[in-house]
């Protein structure tokens, strides 16, 4: 399965149209959106109208510019784009979970009491892979100069007991493009350009 995963594009033009190069050169799979596609839900309609354009099914959170509400709407107006947020979507073998908003909270108690509740249903799951807005603490995507580890503790507690085989998140600009593990758990910020993932 190959995957175009991509976050934070926040209305850059030229970032839509390195996506909408990408996908038609790579033709992956699926699109994976980790959210702030817009700044504040400006032209939400038309960024999201442009991503469903690219015709390829696209697996999308609201981020902290966004709001569930924003998202579940314009995924009911276009057809390519699958509202991730809460929600599980399998393809093949693979089951992907996501979970959008936050950013700027340690702790997130909706998040914990929802794996609390699903927690024996998705550590049976081999190929899971998790969609988040907020980088995973004590990591590389989650680290900020001069601040230190500024990320989501609960979500470092999902991904270190379940172990999805892959994790996207975004939020830190600064640290597009990075990666790291927890265990065997693979973590990466795409970036607004998007990144190309491919799995077995």
């Amino acid at each position: 399965m190959k995957l175009l995963a991509f976050t934070d594009v926040h209305l850059n033009k030229n970032a839509f149209d390195r996506i909408r190069e990408k996908a038609i050169k790579e033709k992956p799979d699926l699109l994976i959106c980790c959210g702030d596609i817009s700044v504040f839900g400006f032209e939400l309609d038309k960024t999201s109208k442009f991503i469903n354009n690219i015709g390829i099914k696209t697996l999308i959170i609201p981020g902290n510019h966004e709001s569930p509400d924003e998202i579940k709407y314009i995924c009911n107006k276009n057809k390519n784009l699958i509202n991730l947020h809460r929600n599980t979507f399998e393809f093949g073998d693979y089951l992907f979970f996501g979970w959008g908003t936050g950013g700027f909270s340690f702790i997130e108690k909706e998040f914990d009491d929802i794996f609390r509740k699903f927690k024996n249903f998705l550590y049976n799951k081999k190929k899971l892979i998790f969609i988040t807005h907020a980088p995973i603490y004590g990591t590389k995507v989650d680290y900020l100069p001069f601040f230190g580890h500024r990320g989501c503790k609960s979500t470092r507690k999902f991904v270190e007991e379940i172990q999805p085989i892959l994790t996207f998140c975004g939020h830190f600009h600064e640290n597009f493009k990075k990666q790291d593990k927890i265990k065997k758990s693979l973590i990466i910020n795409p970036g607004k350009d998007g990144m190309i993932v491919e799995l077995e």
